[in-house]
């Protein structure tokens, strides 16, 4: 099979090195716990737990109030200390439940597992246990896994690209648990009488290529495609195109292509949930950077502080300048360290130098270079010009809304301008202006 791509995109610099070799390690929680009932798309969950209450691990404490939603499960047992508002990774504050770790880790019993796996079991398990999208949408599994018509889909897609500089959480997921994830796509495809399974792994992980092909050569209905190494690779859009030569817009979702796409942890998740019944009470986090002491891959119980994952990664260079939650190109810059792990928290990095701080920004040298990468074929500095003169006609015109804020088009400007914050920010006047035109 040829390697598989999108027109546009950049190549920078990977850092996977730095702990790809690392194998993951489990760590212990703190003292004390905080769990967000917002760490998904959709409506929060509402606590099902008071102050005073001893709770057990896996224990529902966050029950979904709708079906864009979901549940949230504690991954300590302990007692509930409080019920306040709370940062989060992205810096806003979020109705929290607080939870005193008792250090017992007093298992509840998992969700019963009956002996005949329905279609009607299988969605009521994955919502039961709270399974999201794990690569950073954190949109509600069961959700996607329920399209209007699930004969139309004939593509079950494993995003393995894991495109994001320096994160390897999806690698070694896919290195230490492949068979895992292999019987995940399979209770998918389930699902779907009529898709088949294709794991898309970037060319930069040739031992993970060599060693799915193995274990799926006798599966008639699963395939391994092998991506070029390319950031926005792992865009859904972009693995879709990539994958089946289809293509959705801002106004589509996968299932209108025929196509449902989740990524590496939250198959293997699928899978725990399912088969054993296992809510999902934690993840592998990468702790990377040049500014990190010793990079590594961890598996951290939601709700740990991130101050607690820089201590297990032997602590940061006195001279860092930047700390990120996710990776370089969509991560979020981070003013604190006292900020719970949730259910998107994909990485921790560290740098020693703030790229963006330091840049030169000038005018706009109109040279189209980022209009050269971006994988939605839009005239970016356009964009970013209709949005700074608040001209959302323009910007509507030229197809703002369909901007992925991959970044792509920062990473490629010369003038070093931060193109991407522009049409965000245009992109959500637009979205409000909409919401309001169909709530009158």
């Amino acid at each position: 099979m040829s390697i598989l791509t999108f027109k546009g995109g950049v190549h920078p610099y990977d850092g996977k090195e730095l702990s790809k070799d690392k194998a993951v390690r489990k760590i212990l929680p703190g003292k004390e716990l905080v769990f967000p009932m917002s760490q998904h798309i959709g409506a929060p969950a509402q606590p099902t737990v008071e102050v005073g209450e001893r709770v057990l691990k896996g224990q529902l404490i966050g029950k979904a109030t709708g079906f864009v939603s979901t549940n949230i499960h504690s991954s300590v047992s302990g007692t509930v200390k409080k019920i306040e508002k709370r940062l989060v990774p992205n810096g806003s504050k979020v109705l929290s439940i607080v939870i005193e770790n008792d250090e017992e880790y007093e298992e509840i019993k998992p969700y019963e597992v009956p002996d005949k796996w329905t279609k009607e079991y299988i969605r009521e398990a994955v919502a039961n246990c709270g399974v999201v999208g794990l690569g950073g949408a954190c949109f509600p599994t069961h959700v996607k896994l329920a399209p209007k018509d699930e004969n139309a889909i004939d593509y079950v897609i494993v995003n393995a690209a894991e495109c994001e500089p320096y994160i390897t959480a999806d690698y070694r997921r896919l290195v230490e648990q492949p068979k895992e994830v292999i019987e995940g796509l399979k209770i998918v495809l389930k699902l779907f009488d009529n898709a088949k399974g294709v794991i898309a792994v970037e060319n930069n992980k040739p031992d993970v290529i060599k060693n799915l092909k193995e274990l799926t050569k006798n599966e008639d209905k699963i395939s391994v495609a092998e991506l070029k190494t390319k950031y926005p690779q792992g865009s859904e859009r972009h693995i879709i195109y990539a994958v089946t030569k289809r293509k959705i817009n801002s106004s589509m979702l996968p299932a209108d292509a025929g196509c449902i796409v989740d990524n590496v942890d939250t198959v293997y998740n699928i899978y725990r949930a399912v088969a054993l019944g296992k809510p999902l009470t934690e993840r592998i986090v990468t702790i990377s950077g040049d500014g990190i002491n010793e990079p590594c891959n961890l598996q951290v119980p939601f709700g740990t502080s991130h101050s607690k994952l820089i201590e297990e990664a032997g602590g940061i260079d006195e001279n860092v300048e930047k700390i990120l939650s996710g990776g370089p190109m969509m991560g979020q810059a981070m003013f604190t360290l006292d900020v719970p792990v949730i259910k998107g928290s994909s990485a921790l990095l560290a740098f020693k130098k703030d790229e963006i701080a330091h840049a030169v920004t000038t005018n706009c040298l109109n040279c189209g270079k980022c209009a050269m990468v971006c994988p939605e074929g839009l005239i970016c500095a356009k964009l970013a010009q209709a949005s700074d003169a608040n001209d959302m006609d323009a910007f509507i015109k030229m197809h703002g809304m369909e901007c992925i804020e991959c970044g792509t088009c920062n990473f490629n400007c010369p003038a070093n301008r931060n193109i991407t914050q522009s049409v965000r920010t245009m992109k959500r006047k637009v979205q409000a202006m909409r919401r309001k035109g169909k709530s009158e």
